[in-house]
This record gives C-alpha cells, structure tokens and sequence, in this order.
C-alpha cells in the first residue's frame, strides 16, 4: 500500500467554504438571509460572495493578507466569512465593543490590509485610524463603508462602499485554491479577562471540524432559522456563521441584541435555533410586559461563556425556551464541550436537571480528547466530581497558535495539549464540569473555594439579577470572598440579607465577607465579567480581624447600605473603561 497517494486520489482539503457551495447548489431558493425588510436567497448569497471576493482581488488582496471588519450582526459581516477566505485572505471580525485604541491596536498588530466598518461606527474608525497613524506610525489601510441595506445612510469614509464591491464583482469568480487545509482561515482577538489581548489564528481545517461538530452535536436539523443574538465578531458567531450554510437554514440577523428584537424576530420568523452568552438570558428574563411574546414553539438555545447558574436555567426553561450548555473558548474555536442531554435525567426534579445542565459535559465530536490534569505532574485528576485540576483539549479543531506569540504559545501547549486556565473536575458520568478560571479560585485558609459556586448559590435568590464573586484579602484567611451583587429594580435588601441567604446555601468558609450592591459589572465586549477589574475594587475594601470579632459579637443587624457604595461604583465603572 505504499505506492498509493499519501491523501488518497480524490483528496480536497477540509474548508467550511464548501458548505456555501453545496447551499447554492442543493438549497438554491430557500432564504439565506433575512435582515430587516430585505431577504437573500443561498443562490444569491453565493453571487454575492462571489463578487466581493473578486472585488477583493481586484484591490490587490493576496493569499493570507488579513481583512479586518468593524460591524454589528448585519449580512455584510455573514457574507465576508465566506468572502474573504475566498480571496484567499484571512478575516479578522473586531470587536464592536472595543474602544478606539483598541481597535487600532488590532489593527497594528494584524497588519490589516483593507478595513470594513458599518456606518454605526465610522466615528470610531475615524479615531481608531488617527491613533494608528500619528501613534503607532502605520500606514493607514483601505477603507470600505458598509451601508445599512434597510436605511441607507450615505456615510462615507473612505472611497470605497460595501455594495459597490459587491455590484462590480464578477459573480463567476473562481474561488481561491486552498492546497492546505491548515491555511488560515480568520484571526480572532481574545477579549482578554485575565490579561492583554492575544490574536488567536484559526485554519480552515479547524474551523470545518468545529462547525460539523456543533450542528451534529446540538442535533441541529435541515432548515434551522437561526437568529444571530451572539456576535458574529465572537469566535465567528461559534461557527455558525458557516454551520446555517451547511445546513441550508435561515439566518435572521438583528443590528441590536434587545428583548423586543429577540421576541419580535422569534414570533416574525419562527425562529428554532439561537446562541447566547448569560447575560442574554437575563435580557430575555428581564423583558417588559410589551416586549414580550409568548413562544408557543421551544427554541433550542446553546448556552456558553461564564457557566450559567442552575436557577437562571430554570428560570430561562419556563419561558419556552430549550437550553443546552457548551463551554468554550476562542482558543478553541469556540465551544469545546457540549453538556449531552441524557434521557434517563428527565426523572429527576427540576432543580436536579438545572443542576446537570450547568455542566460543561463531554468534549465535541472533533476533537481528539478532553481531560482535566494537574499541569506540573500531567497526571489526570480522579473522576469523582471533587478533585480539581486545569481543563485541557487537543484536537485539529484547536488554534493554530498566537499570532507573533511565541512566548504565549509556550505557556499553553504542553506535551500535545492545550491547557485552558480554567479549573475543573470530572463526574464519575465522564461529564465535565469547570470551577473556576485558575486566577478566579478563592484560596481561603488553605481552602479553595468556587467563586462560580458562590455566585449560584446567591443567584438562586428570587431579587437578584446578576452576581460576581472575587477574593478579597483577608487578615486572617489570606483571601475571602467578596461579591458583587445586582438586585432587581425597587427591591431594598441589605448586605446581611444576602449573608444570611448564603448561609442557608453554604458552608460558612465559603460565606461572602463582604457584598457590594452595584448597577452593573464591568464586562468585556462577549459579556465575561471583567474579575479583574472587580478585585482591584475588592482590595480597596478594608477588612480587619477587629470588624470581624465585632461582627460576631454584634447581635444587631446593619439596616444601612455600605458606605462605600456609590464610591466603589464609580471604581468598577472607572476601571471597565480602562
């Protein structure tokens, strides 16, 4: 057998561009893309991408060249993922949220070629430009304004218009030959919750296995109408900005992520499928009356990000909608684990069932293995649900690296596998379930304690909405924990009243020492609670071995709201701006 091809005669490398082919050519008339009043069909998206791919050669766009887009969830940011990889070149979708320093920042260190921005946010680009010109002595690259199909503004930029590069392309276009499968295919950005951000490179190969994964494992069916509530620039939407194609679906696309869109669209398009991080279930719970639409079909939710509490799962389920939980990371090409819904849980009591689905669960299909290992010894932690150890994946669906990051790279792969910082354990079922990030674990004398399990048992709480929990040093403990706490609208509870709460749901080590009311917590742009941020507030506090003797000798209950209140307020949202 030696003499046969080393591929086999019939190889094609593995790219998620041939799902847009196969859409044009299998699911030519179904709807593509709905936005607004306007509605694509895949035939016509792939015409489209077509013509901007041509368009992008046209203007000097070569293999590997990186192509950086500034835009919301509009059908310009789904078709310049089919698009630019086309050309040969390689996306980078920034993230929206990010200040204009930032922006140019990515853009310096991507060494960015052309630069799509939506009219939403020409300013921004305008000031991130002057920062990467006159402060990081770059060239400026081209410019092109993506318009709004619905409204169209007349913004300009540069000379260049999204729909003017699409009308001049050729609509034959030949696509780009990838001849390696581990070729670039984006050039994602970290949204950096524990350090600087690092430009995350992903290969066509990864980013197909990722998608057949999640669409096989979240057993999504043919014609899915999937609305994008989750960022496209958010590890390329999960993937599903290229998943929808291969299964021939619908994505409906929203410019704002709000309650009445998300309703609205649902009830409009009968929607079936859509991605969320929490913080988005919370804007669906805390819908008001008008807003709100009743779903008289389940839509199939895939959960990731910060590890959802149990009770905001339960809560989220009654509405009609189905959540499956997935954990993930961009390093990953977004979600790694998916928590597979097993039958026989369908027995148990609610709170047991909410309970299992806060679960990271089992890796997905594509990747060659999971584990939790202690990261000096490489050895595997027991598989009894307590014992910690780091979470680490490997697989081809695993970034290729950090761009310019040898230094990086070096501290996360070890001996074939990628270690994720992120703490977990492994249930005697084989299913995952993570703990904490390695920085976030709470060290109190000599314990270490879950600041997720903390902020569950808070949120089980029927008057709080959001809650997040850091270590605060501690005289005595070395570290205690201190939360953060958002509690709904016109309710008066005091910091005792949390306490005594979390008594009743918790060992006493693991009580908070302290509980800040705030209006809200500094996030990044994919909705991950900025910890850091939030224990630099933490260490501001004092706590002294003498408040805490008084405390337990006092058998009055503090009716005040914590002095510092509104000072570590303007703290949190100080430090979020940085």
């Amino acid at each position: 057998m030696d003499n046969l091809p080393k591929h086999g005669a019939n190889y094609v490398p593995l790219t998620p561009l041939t799902f847009l082919t196969r859409a044009s050519n299998s699911y030519a008339n179904r709807t593509s893309t709905i936005y607004a009043n306007i509605r694509f069909t895949w035939r016509q998206t792939y015409e489209r991408c077509c013509r901007l791919a041509s368009s992008l050669r046209s203007l000097n766009i070569v293999k590997n060249d990186v192509v950086s887009v500034l835009a919301p969830n509009v059908p310009a940011m789904l078709e310049m993922h089919f698009a630019v990889p086309m050309a040969g070149a390689v996306l980078n979708a920034i993230n929206t949220r990010l200040d204009a320093r930032n922006v140019a920042l990515i853009l310096k260190h991507s060494e960015a070629k052309i630069f799509f921005v939506d009219c939403e946010y020409v300013d921004k680009a305008k000031k991130a430009i002057e920062i990467l010109m006159a402060d990081f002595q770059m060239p400026m690259p081209l410019i092109v304004v993506i318009d709004d199909l619905d409204s169209p503004t007349g913004i300009r930029l540069g000379e260049l218009e999204y729909e003017q590069l699409v009308y001049q392309g050729n609509p034959e276009c030949v696509l780009e030959n990838i001849d390696d499968e581990w070729n670039p295919i984006t050039l994602s950005y970290t949204s950096g919750t524990t350090s600087e951000p690092k430009g995350v490179v992903y290969s066509h190969r990864g980013a197909f296995l990722s998608t057949l994964s999640l669409i096989l494992g979240w057993e999504m069916g043919t014609e899915p109408v999937y609305l994008w509530s989750l960022p496209m620039f958010h590890c390329n939407g999960w993937t599903f900005t290229w998943g929808i194609a291969a299964r021939g679906g619908t994505n409906v696309c929203i410019r704002n992520t709000t309650a009445q869109e998300i309703y609205s669209s649902i009830t409009l398009h009968k929607v079936t499928h859509m991605c969320a991080a929490p913080i988005v279930l919370n804007i669906i719970l805390e819908a008001k009356p008008h807003e709100q639409c009743q779903i008289t079909t389940p839509v199939q939710i895939l959960v990731g990000g910060a590890p959802p509490p149990a009770p905001l799962l339960e809560k989220i389920e009654r509405q009609g909608f189905h959540v499956v939980h997935a954990y993930g990371l961009t390093e990953a090409t977004g979600p790694a684990l998916v928590c597979e819904w097993q039958s026989k849980w369908n027995k148990l009591p609610w709170e047991e069932q909410s309970k299992i689905k806060a679960r990271q669960g089992l890796g997905i299909l594509t990747l060659a293995d999971v584990d939790v290992k202690n990261f000096k010894t490489m050895q595997s932690v027991p598989r009894d649900g307590k014992t910690t150890g780091e979470i680490c994946l490997r697989g081809s669906s695993i970034m290729k690296g950090y761009l310019k990051n040898e230094k990086a790279n070096s501290e996360v792969f070890k001996n074939g596998w990628f270690f994720t910082g992120d703490m977990g354990v492994i249930h005697p079922d084989g299913y995952l379930e993570i703990k904490d990030r390695c920085k976030d674990v709470i060290i109190s004398g000599g314990e270490n304690i879950s600041s997720v399990e903390v902020e569950s048992a808070i949120l089980k709480h029927p008057y709080v909405v959001e809650a997040s929990v850091v270590a605060m040093p501690h005289p005595r403990w070395g570290e205690s924990p201190c939360a953060f706490v958002i509690l709904r609208k016109d309710c008066n509870f005091k910091e005792s009243d949390i306490v005594a709460h979390c008594r009743k749901n918790l060992p006493g080590f693991m009580v908070p020492k302290k509980v800040q009311f705030v209006e809200e917590l500094p996030k990044t742009g994919t909705g991950k609670v900025q910890k850091n941020h939030l224990r630099a507030v933490a260490k501001t506090f004092a706590v002294t071995e003498n408040a805490n003797q008084k405390t337990k000798r006092s058998s009055q209950v503090n009716r005040e709201k914590p002095r510092s209140y509104d000072q570590s307020h303007q703290q949190i949202l100080a430090l979020s701006r940085l």
